[in-house]
């Protein structure tokens, strides 16, 4: 029976949302220094903003899993000639570079798993230290709906093409346990349950506390203790609730999920819980971004934004990767605005979000802007050090997909393509021809995000509807093999 080792190891990092350049970091070898780290309502608060801290390091969705590595199997970004960015471009799953680009990246995942786990069993065994059962709730919740994001994306990776999943095969380990033991490899089916079932608990845990479903995401982020702000918490850990995996955002997720598994009416149902969720005064919660968004130099358009990690270096990041044109696409602009968006000359994406920039070595290239955040932060909400991890424009792809008639989905394509400042077009009604118009949207649209790959991925998607994948030298392969020294003999 396979099996695969999961780290047993635990660090926790913590980092303060109003001091971003502040670190503890807590190392416990003993079981003395758990215990003594869950042992107050703090020690779990300290914890789980840890786990965001993991979440964002370089190999996983701070970089990895957003601007490189998942881009370049899809060309997103031009390569240099026998790199290990060529070679991902090409599949080459079987060069020691490549090789070694993903095993970090599922290292780390199942690192973040660790910690995740280890936070829920200190719940099981100290909820008495918890003063506030809302407090327990709210992080209890979260943390079940990060372990089943971080579990799906290992899924969505190293698992096979869904539309070819075979039920009973067992093929990676869902991890629930702080354990030196091997965890074995379950089936398909089992993993898709577990998966569900984390995410059904979450939503369950955080509809009964989660502050984002009563108050408006600016209010969330101006909290305050003396009544001059609708938002008054006891505690400020209940405030920023965009930065942490909400209520909405575990909604979005069983969307991305049961869309993945084929559960059209689950993927439309959640989908239509975020779209619809609205604020106390009866404005949408989250909404489509706009030229205006685009015109304000708000490029990821936060407006949209269900669920972001927050990175205070995100303005050095994109000096470091897009800024001196090490992530770049073309010589010209026609490489981007004529194959991507088709050069409609509206389109807000095509005509705001990317700019031709001179390198040091006087050479021309295009680059994309979506992360060129201010040098000097906003405050609260207009912060804008921000990584999406789901935006409602997703939402309302998975909406016009998964609608129970074609016009009711038609009405979602139109409002999205409205948004983007492109002439509306008729949906096909062919399931199969919808994909392949919805994955040039989700192309267009998450760029530098890190979703277009499972975009393709989730339809099997055939060479020729690959935009950008080298003609000649490529055999796309959408299962990355599982590390080497993972895969144990029987």
């Amino acid at each position: 029976m396979n099996k695969i080792i999961i780290a047993g190891a635990l660090f926790l990092s913590l980092i303060f949302l109003n001091s971003c350049d502040e670190y503890l970091t807590v190392n416990p070898k003993t079981q003395m220094t758990q215990d003594v780290l869950f042992s107050s309502e703090d020690g779990f608060k300290d914890a789980l903003t840890g786990v965001y801290i993991k979440m964002k390091t370089y190999d996983t969705y701070g970089l990895n899993l957003s601007m490189t590595t998942i881009e370049q199997l899809i060309t997103n970004w031009d390569v240099t000639a026998n790199t290990t960015e060529q070679k991902i471009g090409l599949y080459n799953f079987t060069d020691i570079g490549v090789e070694n680009k993903f095993n970090a990246i599922f290292s780390q995942q199942f690192n973040t798993i660790t910690n995740i786990n280890a936070i829920l069993e200190g719940l099981e065994k100290n909820e008495s230290v918890f003063k506030n059962q809302d407090l327990y709730k709210l992080i209890k919740g979260e943390c079940l709906g990060l372990r089943a994001y971080c579990h799906f994306d290992v899924l969505r990776l190293w698992g096979p093409v869904p539309t070819l999943a075979n039920e009973t095969s067992k093929i990676l380990p869902y991890v629930k346990l702080v354990s030196k033991d091997r965890n074995e490899h379950i089936t398909y089916q089992e993993y898709k349950t577990n998966l569900i079932n984390d995410l059904n608990e979450s939503a369950s845990l955080l509809n009964a506390v989660d502050p984002i479903l009563k108050y408006s995401l600016i209010d969330l982020g101006r909290p305050t203790t003396n009544g001059t702000t609708p938002f008054n918490p006891s505690d400020t850990y209940f405030a920023y609730r965009y930065l942490r995996l909400n209520y909405y955002a575990v909604k979005a997720l069983e969307a991305r999920v049961n869309l993945w598994f084929g559960n059209k009416n689950e993927a439309f149902s959640a989908a239509k819980v975020v779209i619809e969720a609205a604020n106390p005064d009866g404005s949408s919660k989250f909404r489509l971004g706009i030229a205006s968004d685009m015109t304000a130099k708000d490029y990821s358009m936060i407006n949209e934004h269900v669920f972001s990690l927050y990175d205070f270096q995100l303005s050095t990041k994109f000096s470091n990767y897009f800024g001196n044109g090490t992530l770049k696409k073309g010589s010209a602009e026609t490489t981007v605005k004529s194959q991507l968006y088709l050069s409609t000359g509206t389109d807000i994406r095509e005509v705001n979000l990317w700019v031709l920039i001179t390198q040091a070595n006087q050479a021309k290239t295009y680059i994309c802007q979506k992360y060129n955040v201010p040098v000097t932060a906003g405050s609260g909400f207009a912060d804008q050090n921000r990584i999406p991890m789901l935006r409602l424009s997703e939402l309302y792809l998975i909406a016009a997909e998964t609608a129970p008639t074609p016009i009711e989905g038609q009405s979602y394509w139109d409002a999205f393509k409205t948004a983007r400042n492109v002439a509306t077009s008729t949906l096909p009604t062919d399931p199969v021809q919808a994909q392949i118009e919805l994955s040039k949207e989700y192309r267009r649209e998450f760029i530098a995000e890190g979703q277009s790959f499972y975009a393709y991925k989730r339809i099997n998607a055939v060479k020729a509807n690959v935009l950008w994948t080298p003609t000649a030298a490529a055999t796309i392969n959408y299962v990355v093999p599982l590390p080497r020294t993972e895969v144990l003999s029987n």
